[in-house]
């Protein structure tokens, strides 16, 4: 590529917010937390309550609840309720209770008295493994594996999304700097997968685990040309073990009905998940 000119702004040395950052999501941007307006959080019948959208950190939840009901685990049943962003439902007063970094998943756990929260996509995962034991090894090198390689999702997903596809997809201007910046870093993320999927039929190991369900929407979803039209920009399909590995996933039922759940932008998928019914004609 050829050399940007860049701007000759400098930082002032006290930074205020006087006007929008710009951009698709400029509208929910703002450097102070809390509640903007006051909305009860709504509860259905289920033990377990989830207030979520379907991006990527959304569907590591449903494909982990999808699959826990498959394998035989009824305490999994979940009503899934909508939380769009983009109209800044997370800023609601019921959602805030729940999380109070307004960021989607958040979940509620009916079964336990009192009620119990948990929220961060990673920590619900955990919780829900352990809760249901499954889906996280009980012996200690391999469990260690396990969370390790969730955490390394948890630190690296956001190079692929603020970054990379902040930048290639939403940001007002096209910054070359900062485009090759996080594509290069997304580039040696997928490398480390697939170097690591060369080895392993999953992520961790021989098992399907909560590894799997963190990495497979945001490094999966990439594989697959789901994320940000970049697939031919990034030259996804030269990762060949992270496309077997992402196509293996995508054929379990338990994740197809996973990535429908909370998905409000085309007709595929379904706005809330109340129960298995809901998925008629989905799939």
């Amino acid at each position: 590529m050829t050399d940007q000119t860049l701007s000759d702004w400098t930082p002032p040395a006290s930074w205020s917010w006087d006007k929008e950052s710009g951009g698709r999501f400029a509208n929910i941007n703002r450097p102070i937390s809390g509640a903007t307006h006051e909305k009860d959080r709504p509860v259905g019948d289920h033990p377990l309550q989830l207030y979520s959208l379907g991006t990527p950190n959304g569907v590591k939840v449903t494909i982990m609840l999808e699959e826990l009901l498959a394998a035989g685990h009824p305490g999994a049943e979940y009503d899934a309720w909508l939380i769009n962003i983009g109209e800044g439902d997370q800023f609601s007063s019921g959602f805030v209770e729940v999380n109070p970094n307004s960021k989607i998943p958040a979940l509620m756990d009916h079964s336990e008295d009192p009620h119990l929260r948990v929220f961060e996509s990673g920590a619900i995962l955990t919780y829900l493994a352990e809760k249901f034991g499954a889906f996280l090894p009980s012996d200690r090198a391999a469990r260690a594996e396990c969370l390790s390689w969730l955490f390394w999702q948890v630190g690296s997903a956001p190079y692929l999304g603020g970054g990379f596809g902040h930048f290639y997809a939403y940001a007002p201007v096209k910054i070359q700097y900062a485009i090759d910046r996080f594509a290069m870093e997304t580039k040696r993320q997928m490398d480390v997968l697939d170097k690591r999927l060369a080895t392993y039929e999953f992520i961790s190991g021989d098992d399907l685990t909560i590894a799997d369900f963190a990495i497979y929407p945001w490094y999966g979803g990439m594989a697959r040309g789901l994320l940000y039209e970049a697939a031919d920009f990034l030259q996804v399909e030269t990762y060949e073990n992270v496309q077997r590995w992402a196509k293996q996933l995508s054929q379990r039922p338990a994740f197809r009905r996973g990535q429908l759940v909370n998905r409000t932008w085309d007709d595929k998928g379904i706005a809330e998940r109340h129960s298995a019914d809901d998925f008629q004609g989905k799939l």
